[in-house]
């Protein structure tokens, strides 16, 4: 895996600010990381950091969390049991464009006289700010200043504020204030949008028909709305905006719409010094049945409240919202400001991708674009849940509740696969398994284990054990019921209980037998479901009968649930004392990943499958992801000897990497190659590290920075509800300072070089462990513990690829290492391997 180890941005062009992103400098062939790293959203709609003229874009998109069309999948080769439904996140119609015209001159950024620029999204104030001096041909100087925001305490609501200046001479202004449904308007609008046609599999796949089917239009004043309905999964949406103008000049208005573009006019005759400022309030509205006539009148309903609020009071609105956020989630590293600004910023895109889900799942961009198609994956449950659960405890409740809505269609899938219990579909958006390619996506059966961690983590940080009885354990008793069910005792006498068959999160080594990630993450889902079921018998025995009588959960399941957890294969390799990955991983031979050269990265654009699956290595290394969610079923010296075998396999071509390889480097003591993974997972949009942030945030990777922070540096674990901490803070920082909310209890704790404080902010006492020592934390008394020291500190670094070459296996056998390489002369195509 690549890492970075020094600042990778341009600071001419993005200043530090520790609590801002800014740009000083518009940068025309940069749009696409720009759209993505500039977004505003709350969670249910997300809005690009488009230029607010609608013109020169990458990609222009609005999206609301959860709104997808439907469309067949097509199999080359038929098979019982393929996923048959795919699902792809619509772009909603535009209404973000505020075209200005002066002098019937077009302001065209990318192709102005800019004399000043600069472009904002402020972590505090929560939104998108610009500001820019145009000389236009005439030369007349326009200040243009904008505002953007999506609401975070009105789901349905965004903002625009639009403002121009005559700064030197007067002149005839035009703003065309539009709703544009770009999905399906194919016109002059889309020339320069389309990205260059390149095999991608991240990317969200295009439609070819029309998607969005007009029903709604009407025009009320300033006020526009438009409705549609999709075409195969019939969804319905409605957008409306509405405008409220305010100038000393003089100005007419005129009204235009039809099926796929609304537009409001003014004409106004500016004077010098003359501010021209236009409030655009705009709303969506989503459903999967309601008529978008209705929903037309949501949107109405929506905008009456919002003519009715100044607009200072929204905006001061979403201030008070942050500032709460900021309270419970602010990571502090002072004197570090460039990574202080890099961490909030990823802590910002966390709320924008979570704050108002409401019921809605977590994408894996989140509502910055388009990439994966809008799906929900493992990664939800992983890398955002711990963050949600330790600061926004309810969000994490309803993350969990809308796994808990796909419970019946999880177990439908089960049945279709020949399985008793719930399998949840490891990407999907509404419920269906969306995975055309079975090998690396039906087969991560560890999506059950991943639901069932968080559940579990969820319960015993918060205390939530209503949540379990209300109906919440049918998730733990399903997927127990999967793995009882999918797992064999083997004939041979061995009294091990094995998973053969699946995929663990690692793509490049598919359909394998005991998949150690799988198995660990299955044993720990197993007792779980015994420990929630004996728990729930005995402490309300009502809410247990009405789950047994619910699920028709029989006794000898709880016996069998536990004996397979106990007699659960884990493999090891006592010749090389790690834990092999799978049962056939080290039969392979190494891929020298050490003379591949960069472009060749990442793999998966590069090679077949088929191709990668034969070697010793990873996308990303799922054994050491077993390490940090299940560390306490590991000794010290097992990890450290797995971290580094695996670290040397692993490509990092996936966003999940750099950030459990962060935290395990620190646990063990590769204190320096922690603090590379860490910046390189910090910087993974910021500075587009894997070439594809254009399509979105990585929202996974965002959540792993928390992670990296507290799990990593902090040393806090939380394996069976206990919380301790073994910190590891780098000797390049002085201090470190997080907050958790544990049982409703808000602590704040201070990580220095010599000791580590805990005070509650909030609620009353909280216990933890400090190098196995207990600590009660009580309200009004900090409490601080003296730290001998922050762990091994290892210098020399971990083995590559070329330092495994040549090993020896247990039967004598030696390890080589290579790269599959095409020689192409003329029409022949020749393989051959380079040793």
């Amino acid at each position: 895996m690549s890492v970075i180890t020094s600042d990778p941005l341009d600071r001419n062009r993005f200043p530090v600010d520790e609590w801002a992103l800014v740009e000083q400098e518009f940068a025309p062939d940069d749009q696409g990381v720009s759209e993505t790293v500039f977004a505003v959203g709350n969670g249910y709609l997300g809005m690009r950091g488009n230029l607010d003229e609608g013109r020169g874009g990458q990609s222009y998109g609005t999206y609301i969390n959860g709104f997808h069309e439907t469309w067949p999948i097509r199999h080359a080769e038929e098979a019982f049991g393929f996923a048959r439904v795919g699902q792809t996140i619509v772009n909603v119609p535009d209404a973000k464009v505020i075209r200005l015209y002066v002098d019937d001159e077009p302001f065209v950024l990318a192709e102005a006289d800019i004399l000043g620029y600069t472009r904002k999204i402020d972590f505090r104030e929560g939104y998108l700010v610009r500001e820019i001096v145009w000389r236009t041909p005439s030369g007349k100087r326009v200040l243009i200043t904008s505002r953007r925001l999506a609401s975070l305490t009105d789901r349905h609501l965004a903002v625009i504020e639009y403002e121009v200046t005559m700064l030197e001479g007067d002149a005839s202004v035009l703003l065309s204030s539009q709703i544009l449904n770009r999905q399906d308007l194919g016109d002059e609008y889309h020339a320069g949008m389309r990205a260059a046609a390149s095999f991608d599999p991240r990317k969200a796949e295009s439609f070819a028909d029309r998607v969005l089917q007009p029903v709604v239009k009407k025009v009320t004043g300033t006020r526009y709305v438009l409705g549609y309905r999709t075409t195969n999964s019939g969804m319905t949406v409605a957008v409306g905006a509405e405008h409220t103008l305010e100038t000393d000049a003089e100005w007419q208005q005129s009204s235009q719409i039809d099926d796929d573009l609304a537009k409001h006019v003014y004409r106004i005759k500016a004077k010098t010094g003359t501010t021209i400022r236009l409030v655009k309030t705009i709303t969506y509205h989503t459903s999967r049945g309601v008529p978008p006539r209705e929903l037309a009148d949501r949107c109405d309903r929506t905008l009456d409240r919002a003519r009715e609020t100044p607009v200072e009071e929204i905006f001061e609105a979403q201030r008070a919202w942050l500032s709460d956020y900021w309270e419970r989630t602010d990571v502090t590293l002072p004197g570090h400001p460039i990574l202080q600004q890099a961490i909030r910023w990823n802590l910002f895109q966390l709320a924008q991708a979570t704050a108002r889900t409401d019921g809605q799942g977590i994408a894996a961009k989140g509502v910055s674009g388009s990439g994966y198609g809008g799906h929900y994956f493992w990664d939800t449950e992983v890398y955002v849940l711990p963050f949600l659960t330790y600061t926004a405890p309810n969000v994490a409740r309803n993350a969990l509740r809308f796994r808990h809505g796909m419970l019946d269609a999880a177990r439908e899938r089960a049945t279709e696969l020949n399985q008793r219990g719930a399998l949840f579909p490891w990407r999907t958006i509404n419920g269906l398994e969306s995975s055309a390619y079975y090998a690396a996506g039906t087969a991560q059966y560890h999506i059950d284990a991943d639901i069932s961690h968080a559940l579990t983590q969820y319960v015993a940080a918060t205390g939530d054990d209503d949540f379990l009885a209300r109906g919440a354990i049918d998730i733990l008793v399903e997927t127990a019921r999967l793995w009882a069910d999918l797992g064999f005792w083997r004939s041979n006498g061995d009294q091990k209980f094995h998973i053969d068959g699946v995929t663990g999160p690692d793509e490049y080594t598919t359909v394998v037998d005991d998949n150690l990630y799988t198995n660990v993450m299955a044993r720990a889902n197993l007792w779980s479901a015994v420990r929630a079921c004996e728990e729930l018998m005995a402490t309300d025995t009502v809410a247990y009968e009405r789950m047994v009588t619910r699920l028709g959960l029989q006794e000898h399941e709880i016996r069998g649930w536990r004996a397979a957890a106990d007699a659960m294969e884990i493999p090891f390799d006592p010749h090389r004392g790690i834990h092999p990955q799978d049962a056939q991983f080290l039969d392979k031979e190494l891929w020298d990943l050490d003379s591949t050269p960069e472009s060749k990265r990442p793999l998966l654009l590069h090679y077949h499958p088929l191709v990668i699956y034969r070697f010793q290595v990873l996308k990303q290394a799922d054994v050491v992801l077993a390490l940090f969610l299940q560390g306490d079923e590991f000794t010290p010296a097992e990890k450290r000897r797995d971290f580094e075998y695996y670290d040397a396999l692993t490509t990092g071509d996936s966003t999940l990497s750099a950030v459990v390889q962060s935290i395990i480097a620190a646990e063990v003591g590769h204190h320096r190659l922690a603090q590379s993974y860490f910046l390189s997972a910090l910087f993974v949009d910021l500075a587009d590290l894997h070439h594809n942030t254009s399509d979105g945030v990585h929202v996974a990777s965002t959540g792993g920075i928390w992670s990296a922070l507290v799990y990593g540096f902090g040393g806090m674990r939380d394996h069976g509800g206990r919380i301790t901490f073994n910190p590891r803070l780098p000797s390049t920082w002085d201090d470190l300072t997080f907050r958790m909310t544990v049982r409703g209890s808000r602590m704040r704790v201070d990580l220095t070089q010599h000791d580590i404080t805990f005070t509650i902010e909030e609620g009353t006492n909280v216990t933890v462990h400090v190098h196995h020592e207990r600590v009660e934390v009580e309200a009004g008394a900090p409490v601080t513990v003296a730290l001998a020291n922050q762990g091994p500190r290892l210098e020399t670094p971990p083995p590559t690829t070329s330092d495994l070459r040549g090993m020896l296996r247990a039967d004598g056998s030696v390890v080589t290492a290579s790269i599959p390489t095409v020689s192409v002369d003329r029409s022949e195509i020749d393989l051959d391997v380079t040793t």
